[in-house]
């Protein structure tokens, strides 16, 4: 027997997005080989930080740039990066706050 019933599905996301969290994991690569593995958990307001770049990234897309000049990588993917680097220090957050 298996007791999962009521679990989350983490396969929905691995064997749902693929391509989409190659994408993500190329821009986490890019930014580790740039600055460092990780040191994003440690930058300054990273929150509004994170969030400015999505804005950015997700301004660039909307005006028609796919590809991010600087790291040619997809803006899609880069705001999406920034997406979860926020989430994670929220929810980092919330947790030091007795909040979740």
């Amino acid at each position: 027997a298996k007791l999962d019933a009521g679990k989350i599905r983490v396969s929905l996301v691995l064997d749902g997005f693929p391509r989409a969290l190659e994408q993500v994991a190329k821009v986490g690569t890019y930014g580790a080989n740039k600055y460092s593995d990780n040191g994003w958990m440690q930058v300054p307001d990273g929150i509004r930080r994170y969030k400015d770049a999505m804005g950015r990234h997700r301004l660039a897309d909307a005006k028609g740039e796919r590809y991010c000049q600087e790291t040619g990588l997809l803006h899609s993917a880069q705001e999406a990066w920034n997406t979860l680097a926020k989430l994670e220090l929220e929810l980092r957050a919330a947790e030091t706050e007795g909040e979740i």
